[in-house]
């Protein structure tokens, strides 16, 4: 079975935006390591402190799609709602 990647950028709009990356986002990536079938995942600031690039791989469509899930659930999801998000999935 073929692994689902994610790649992009996270584009925050100003400094409470950035700041809530800051606050949520080690706990969700602890999360998400953590997670059956997560292979990889990366939320690395840019140069520009607003962009965040965003790397994930995981196993099959089930893994990713159970990642999104508990996403949406938690709270970085209801934090960074708002959040530009701008990436690509490819494998699905």
């Amino acid at each position: 079975m073929k692994n689902i990647d994610l790649t992009g950028q996270l584009i925050c709009h100003g400094d409470e935006e950035i700041a809530v990356v800051i606050e949520f986002l080690p706990r969700h990536v602890e999360l998400t390591h953590d997670e059956p079938g997560c292979i990889s995942f990366a939320v690395n600031q840019t140069d520009d402190p607003r962009v965040w690039d965003v790397a994930e791989c995981f196993r099959n469509p089930d893994a990713f799609h159970s990642h999104q899930a508990r996403v949406k659930a938690s709270a970085w999801g209801r934090a960074k709602a708002g959040i530009q998000r701008s990436y690509p999935v490819t494998g699905l």
